[in-house]
């Protein structure tokens, strides 16, 4: 089975709610901001996982 965009998004953003809400942080900035792009671009995300992850490489 693929693994799913929603399933990357959902994890990015449990690791982003574990720490300070700090954009003057540069781990908070770069998480959050890849965040946002990757969930505005999820159609394109699915794609990029569909070719590049096969069954059974992912949790």
């Amino acid at each position: 089975m693929k693994i799913k965009a929603e399933v990357i998004i959902a994890e990015l953003n449990r690791q982003r709610a574990d720490m300070d809400k700090d954009l003057t942080d540069p781990e908070y900035f770069a998480i959050h901001h890849a965040l946002c792009f990757l969930s505005y671009k999820m159609g394109d995300l699915q794609k990029y996982l569909d070719d590049v992850v096969k069954t059974g490489e992912h949790p």
